[in-house]
């Protein structure tokens, strides 16, 4: 359920916020990637999914004599919806807390 890329970028962000401090040039790199990999995530994937599934129906229904009417199907299960990217964006926080503060 939640998003494994959202989860790994916001560790990512926090673990350098942890160690580095939010003044870093590293954070705020971090910090770009996560919103791009998040945005991605929710958004761009997600309707490119939407319409994958679109697009499939709309192949199903053409007459057999059509020459798309036998092509592969789209994958159709992309993106996360906002919950889904939330869920990874905290759980990735929750489990880079955990392991920079008990390994020191």
């Amino acid at each position: 359920m939640p998003s494994s890329h959202s989860a790994t970028v916001s560790a990512l962000a926090l673990s350098i916020a942890l160690q580095h401090g939010t003044s870093s040039p590293a954070f705020a790199i971090s910090i770009v990637l996560a919103s791009v990999v998040m945005y991605d995530a929710s958004g761009v994937r997600l309707h490119a999914g939407r319409q994958a599934e679109v697009l499939n129906q709309i192949v199903c229904e053409l007459p057999p004599e059509h020459p798309l009417s036998n092509v592969r199907p789209l994958r159709h299960s992309l993106g996360h919806t906002p919950l889904q990217v939330a869920a990874g964006g905290l759980l990735g926080c929750v489990i880079a807390f955990y392991i920079i503060t008990n390994s020191n």
